[in-house]
């Protein structure tokens, strides 16, 4: 969550509304504005109070047309009702709401089958409130496990574990190495490859790694990291050296594409170094915001240590999690997605959302001024650049203009060693139609004339106009 000042005082102006909004009296809106900064001195009826709220969202960009956002904007009606039924019970309240927690306990079940764990009934499993908190569990187990192992020199002042990953890591790695004090230790990127090296992963590892982070689709332009190579180079260092090193994948995105349209591609549990797995089930596993899924193998790869137990909700109740309550409502909404589509159903949308991106890339590049970096074969997302001899705009000027059109498409700069490269990135998510997309290239076709008469790039500070979002 972003932190909030509060208002300087200049910034306090009445905020008042139209007098029809009043139940009652049609003038007494006008005497009545409440203030936006305090609490008023009393209450408004319902009707003026949404009313006002509701008129200032209309300020909010269009989620279907948002471009830059990987989490679900459209969801059936039915999914809608259910979510309202339960947007009251609480999840952490099991004992409660006994079937809300069996509804959860087949959703882990459904993803463990569905990442092929050995053993699908031994594998374990929770919901989080989205893959940000999926991934701080899962490097806690990594480091718990790996501080059982060195139990016998740490802690000590110069021993500090460690996490490899590529630079391209979504930044809750980051957040989980800073507040939980491991080293984090990155391997830029090179050239054409735009995410992590297995080999240099590997000689990054020594006695104080707790694990390896690969990600099966990253958020910088699509692409998945080759898992198998990654346990394979892991395979070698432990055969050189002795050193076990465990591996997470983050399948925010990936995760709910692969076992749909990349069957062959051998990722997930069936790679024995494969200790976790998350997801994001308000990605591509199709639901409304806020879910996610963090699954181990086995209860050997979750140390029983950081599971808690509480009796004071009306039962003992295992509990797994960075926070407590939070409601049932999407767990629910996972569930139902699940049983309304099944694999096929899945495999249907998944494929519909790659074919969308696909040929989209292919219309952007057909344009001329466009160079693809990724085309939308494996996530269904697609970064590109200004061709080298365009000179007159840069990717900060198409997303600005862009946005004039309703479309929110983020510009960004890539990570070291190649800052010297911005992007466009365009995410095509279920509800991104074939219509939609011929809208959007109609768009930017009528935008490139303008672009192209400028005399130069419009951007001054790339650092200002950057607009990356995962």
């Amino acid at each position: 969550m972003p932190l909030h000042k509060g208002p300087e005082k200049s910034d306090e102006r009445p905020m008042s509304f139209n007098p029809f909004f009043g139940e009652a009296n049609p003038v007494s809106g006008m005497t009545q504005a409440p203030p936006k900064h305090r609490l008023a001195d009393g209450p408004l009826p319902p009707s003026t109070a949404y009313q006002l709220v509701h008129d200032e969202l209309m300020l909010d960009g269009n989620a279907r047309l948002n471009l830059a956002t990987f989490v679900t904007t459209w969801m059936e009606p039915q999914a809608g009702v259910l979510m309202a039924e339960c947007q009251d019970k609480n999840m952490i309240d099991k004992d409660e709401y006994p079937r809300t927690a069996e509804l959860e306990k087949r959703c882990v079940a459904m993803l463990a089958d569905l990442w092929n764990a050995p053993d699908a009934g031994a594998a374990v499993g929770c919901s989080t409130t989205g893959s940000s908190e999926a991934c701080m569990l899962a490097g806690l187990a990594l480091k718990r496990r790996w501080a059982r192992r060195n139990a016998d020199r740490y802690p000590a002042r110069d021993v500090r574990p460690n996490l490899v990953m590529g630079i391209n890591v979504q930044v809750c790695w980051e957040k989980f190495c800073n507040f939980w004090e491991v080293e984090m230790r990155q391997v830029p990127l090179e050239g054409e490859r735009y995410h992590l090296d297995p080999g240099a992963a590997a000689e990054l590892c020594d006695e104080n790694t707790i694990g390896v982070v690969g990600i099966l689709g990253s958020t910088f332009d699509g692409s998945y990291e080759p898992i198998a190579e990654l346990c394979a180079a892991l395979d070698a260092l432990q055969e050189r050296t002795g050193l076990d090193i465990p591996v997470h994948v983050d399948g925010a995105s990936g995760a709910m594409i692969a076992p749909f349209l990349d069957e062959d591609l051998v990722w997930d549990f069936r790679l024995p170094r494969v200790a976790s797995i998350n997801t994001s089930g308000h990605k591509y596993g199709l639901v409304y915001p806020g879910v996610g899924w963090a699954l181990w193998r086995d209860n050997e790869a979750l140390p029983e240590e950081l599971v808690f137990r509480v009796n004071y909700l009306g039962g003992n109740m295992p509990t797994f999690a960075l926070n407590f309550s939070r409601p049932g409502a999407q767990v629910v909404a996972q569930y139902y997605t699940f049983l309304r589509l099944g694999r096929e159903g899945f495999r249907a949308v998944q494929q519909t959302t790659r074919n969308v991106a696909r040929s989209l890339a292919e219309r952007v590049a057909a344009l001329g001024d466009f160079h693809l970096l990724t085309r939308g074969d494996e996530l269904p997302v697609f970064a590109f650049t200004t061709a080298p001899e365009v000179t007159a705009y840069d990717v900060f000027d198409v997303s600005r203009r862009m946005r004039e059109y309703g479309w929110l498409v983020p510009a960004y700069t890539f990570p070291p060693n190649r800052e010297d490269l911005s992007v466009l990135r365009v995410v095509c998510r279920n509800g991104f139609s074939t219509d939609l997309a011929e809208l959007f290239v109609e768009d930017l076709s009528r935008l490139l004339p303008e672009l192209r008469r400028q005399a130069h790039p419009q951007t001054h500070d790339k650092d200002a106009a950057t607009g990356f979002h995962h």
